[in-house]
């Protein structure tokens, strides 16, 4: 499956950004997904997941609360609605994808990544 991240931009703190992840391919529903971010000199760390139908969702507990992840099979795609934004937000959003499961939260565990988009939270 091949990923492709839009949505990201620059926005001041305490603002909301949604991001989205179109899926190629026919089997998109059979795929757990996921959003991780990678800040400058930082490792890349999860930020959320969702399971097949969208009925289990998990997020790390510094976005939890202010973000939200879903997903439309019917059009392959999932999203990251990001709100209260805080400068610490700021990074490079990837969206990824496996599909042997549900429950992980770690990069390796994830077998297709998109590119990337940035997000920029200014204070």
């Amino acid at each position: 499956v091949q990923l492709v991240e839009s949505g990201g931009g620059l926005v001041q703190a305490g603002g909301s950004l949604r991001l989205s992840c179109a899926a190629s391919g026919r089997t998109f529903s059979r795929y757990t997904m996921g959003w991780f971010r990678q800040a400058p000199g930082k490792e890349r760390e999860f930020v959320a997941t969702i399971n097949w139908n969208g009925g289990s969702t998990d997020y790390s507990d510094s976005v939890k609360g202010r973000f939200t992840i879903s997903r439309d099979n019917a059009k392959n795609t999932v999203y990251l609605q990001m709100n209260s934004l805080k400068p610490e937000d700021t990074a490079v959003y990837y969206c990824a994808a496996y599909n042997w499961g549900f429950g992980a939260t770690t990069a390796t565990s994830f077998d297709y990544w998109g590119q990337g988009t940035q997000v920029t939270v200014s204070s």
